[in-house]
């Protein structure tokens, strides 16, 4: 009986060199330790383009360039058939500009969040809702600031900790955000556009 190779390949493997080989985009297991260790340096892509780029890889051409090697090798795919190889320069993610589109980002939804907030409170009348709270309670007409308005300020600052589950660097839980959730949802889906659309036009790295 002879050797099987285990694969798994991750959808989306992000890289910083130009020459990819098969050890940076899978992992691989076989009883024959040669072999596992012969194909983790077999090069499957050269990037051509030192700007940053994608390309789409079939598991299925990763296959045919381990078998012009070890023609006799079974094959056991345990990940994707298709993923990402995504390639950063150097260069690139070191550079400013990324900088300066975090801190973009940032004042972004800064800005944003607090208009949202804002207009939130003018729609729903919040400050002539605590002063008849405040009236009725204490019979008598607010004075503008109260320990409502002191404990609504503190509550959306806390309802945002909890929401976020960060406070500063630090994760309050080990579960993840509601927003995690979403960015893997949408990262998914991303991925999978990206692959269909490439499938669809033939410009994926697949077997002839």
């Amino acid at each position: 009986m002879g050797d099987t190779l285990y694969i798994k390949i991750d959808r989306n493997i992000q890289v910083d060199h130009i020459d990819i080989t098969l050890g940076d985009v899978a992992k691989l297991e076989c009883t024959d330790a040669s072999v596992k260790n012969r194909l983790k340096t077999l090069k499957i892509l050269k990037i051509q383009a030192d700007k940053s780029n994608r390309y789409i890889f079939s598991v299925m051409k990763v296959v045919e360039l381990i078998h012009e090697l070890y023609p006799k090798l079974e094959v056991e795919n345990l990940g994707e058939p298709d993923f990402i190889v995504e390639y950063e320069s150097p260069a690139y993610a070191k550079g400013r500009w990324n900088l300066a589109k975090v801190v973009l980002v940032c004042i972004i939804i800064f800005f944003g969040s607090a208009f949202s907030i804002m207009a939130f409170n003018n729609d729903v009348g919040v400050n002539q809702v605590f002063d008849q709270i405040y009236q009725l309670v204490m019979g008598r007409p607010s004075d503008g600031f109260t320990v409502l308005e002191a404990s609504y300020s503190v509550g959306i600052a806390v309802g945002i900790i909890v929401f976020y589950n960060h406070f500063g660097g630090k994760r309050i839980t080990k579960d993840p955000t509601p927003i995690e959730v979403q960015m893997r949802l949408y990262e998914d889906d991303v991925n999978t556009t990206l692959i269909e659309g490439c499938n669809r036009k033939g410009t994926n790295i697949d077997v002839d």
